[in-house]
């Protein structure tokens, strides 16, 4: 994830064959909305950080890298047992050094009939570099990218696998986006790769109600303000997500403003799709001012950095806003 501050599908799907797993049951609950019961599947945090260590197994996802292979083949074979259907949206880039790599955006559909959609977004790859490293040594190796990649992307697997099992009432589109993190710093030109890509390349038909990405929400101490781009592109959809935390009672969601932040939904309002972020901003060198929490872009985002109640809580706001949509 780049956090330089700044200013400020289906018509190709592929369908595959899935069959689920055995899943443990899941609590149920209904809210009164409008004076209709409406039915919200509980988010299961602890399957959800179950993704995020299987993502890990794999070391750095970097584009290029044997593990960034792997975990391609592991998301859209887990994709596949979910939703129903799969796209992989692949391109080449040419990076430094004249270097050309092969990325790839996910996409997974599901109520594909709907005409009303939303998507959900986060960025599967890791970042080539840990140039904020304390080791000096260490600064030109990959990293390993729990909660800067795994994190966002496991919160959308446990989605993913609660859709397969009680169907949303609109359409939802998940897009896990590849070479988000592989730029160097102050390069804009080489961030947000898929999500560009997608933007650049989508039907013209392809109007979601909004969207919204997430991204490094798994720190165990996690906080996430209303995001300054996301207010200023998308400023109901900032709103309707953190009311729904307000509602919640979950202290991850401040109600204040936080730092602009250049990450994947930039792209998508660029092209129309009103789309909000969710991210611990404030995790970064300077402005994390715990010591454990200056892990960004180092060797150290390791999956000790993160709690499945951090990813729960991101869960149980989408899954309310997803649920609560009219049809």
């Amino acid at each position: 994830m780049n956090l330089r501050y700044i200013t400020g599908i289906i018509s190709f799907i592929i369908f595959f064959a899935g069959c689920g797993n055995d899943r443990p049951e899941e609590r149920e609950r209904t809210l009164e909305l409008e004076e209709e019961a409406v039915f919200v599947p509980e988010f299961d945090q602890e399957k959800a950080f179950e993704y995020l260590l299987a993502q890990t197994d794999f070391g750095p996802r970097n584009p290029g890298s044997d593990g960034h292979q792997r975990c391609l083949q592991y998301l859209t074979f887990e994709l596949q047992n979910f939703a129903e259907a799969v796209n992989q949206q692949s391109f080449r880039h040419t990076g430094y050094g004249g270097r050309s790599y092969q990325m790839t955006n996910i996409i997974a559909s599901f109520n594909v009939e709907a005409t009303n959609r939303i998507l959900l977004g986060a960025h599967w790859d890791t970042r080539p570099r840990a140039e904020h490293d304390p080791d000096p040594d260490k600064r030109d190796d990959p990293i390993l990218g729990a909660n800067d990649g795994a994190s966002g992307v496991a919160v959308l697997l446990e989605l993913a696998r609660m859709f397969s099992e009680n169907s949303p009432p609109i359409g939802v589109d998940i897009i896990l986006f590849d070479g988000e993190d592989y730029g160097r710093e102050g390069d804009l030109n080489q961030y947000l790769l898929g999500a560009k890509h997608f933007a650049q390349n989508k039907p013209s038909g392809y109007r979601p109600r909004f969207g919204i990405i997430i991204d490094m929400v798994g720190d165990k101490e996690a906080r996430f303000p209303r995001e300054a781009n996301s207010m200023q592109y998308a400023p109901w959809v900032v709103d309707l997500i953190w009311n729904t935390a307000r509602t919640l009672d979950l202290p991850q969601f401040e109600d204040r403003r936080g730092p602009a932040i250049y990450d994947d939904h930039i792209p998508l309002n660029e092209v129309g799709i009103p789309t909000a972020l969710i991210i611990d901003a404030e995790l970064v060198g300077a402005d994390a001012e715990e010591e454990r929490r200056r892990y960004w872009h180092t060797t150290m985002d390791t999956p000790e950095q993160c709690s499945p109640e951090s990813l729960g809580a991101v869960g149980r706001v989408l899954t309310e806003i997803i649920y609560r949509q009219p049809s």
